[in-house]
């Protein structure tokens, strides 16, 4: 009986000392390991209880059911596979953490990036419509956290009409439509037309998960044509052997 005490102690040390690992790392507490064995070396962790982060405690989060968990790893991973172990390095992502009902300042949202804590949080129950194109959305905003020299945004609004204006902030806009359109018109979705970044967000997803599409289209739109040139020129300053 001492010995079935000691080690259900011994694995509660464990655990805990491995949740206090991950929690002194990124700073998001109620993480547990959901896989580390990758060929990217990226770190799948998901929550097993409800977490809230943020200066304000202004980011929640809640946990899955193990089943839901199970079936959204695989197309994450299956996404994300697409980056290898160099690139992730140079662009600062390592952890990615799973959940739901994502929300900032209590707005439901698909991602969270965070390049300091080399971070990207993804609310696994975000609408599967457009779930594998909003992974690189998000990757993107690590990316441009990173590169801000690289992805300038006044460079980047001179591409589009003259006339054109972004909003102010993604979220003080009403353009939230992720839908694509059929008539681009120098922009991919409705949501592209918030802000400069997020347009450049929705540029490179379009690129990474729908590139055959992109290329028969753009060719009739030159505006768009030039922000997809842009986009895959600054890639490879990054990494001159990144793959589209």
């Amino acid at each position: 009986m001492t010995l079935i005490k000691i080690f259900i102690l011994s694995l509660f040390v464990f655990i805990q000392a491995k949740a206090d690992t991950i929690y002194n790392l990124i700073k998001i507490p109620n993480l547990e390991i959901y896989e580390i064995n990758t060929s990217n070396n990226l770190r799948y962790l998901y929550a097993k209880q409800p977490f809230t982060i943020g200066i304000d405690n202004n980011i929640n989060c809640y946990n899955s059911e193990k089943k839901g968990l199970d079936k959204k790893y695989k197309i994450i991973q299956k996404n994300l596979n697409k980056y290898d172990q160099v690139f992730l390095k140079k662009i600062n992502l390592k952890y990615i953490v799973l959940c739901e009902k994502l929300s900032i300042s209590g707005i439901l949202t698909a991602g969270i990036p965070d390049h300091k804590m080399k971070t990207l949080i993804i609310d696994i129950k975000f609408d599967s419509k457009y779930f594998e194109r909003v992974l690189h959305h998000e990757v993107f905003h690590i990316i441009n956290d990173g590169y801000k020299d690289y992805f300038d945004e006044n460079e980047w609004s001179k591409l589009n009409d003259v006339n054109f204006k972004y909003t102010a902030c993604s979220t003080c806009s009403n353009k939230t439509g992720l839908y694509v359109y059929k008539e681009f018109n120098g922009f991919f979705t409705e949501y592209s037309k918030s802000t400069a970044s997020e347009d450049m967000a929705e540029v490179y997803s379009h690129i990474i998960s729908d590139k055959d599409i992109v290329e028969l289209k753009i060719n009739n739109d030159p505006i768009l044509k030039k922000k997809v040139e842009f986009i895959k020129k600054n890639i490879l300053k990054i990494n001159k052997n990144f793959k589209f």
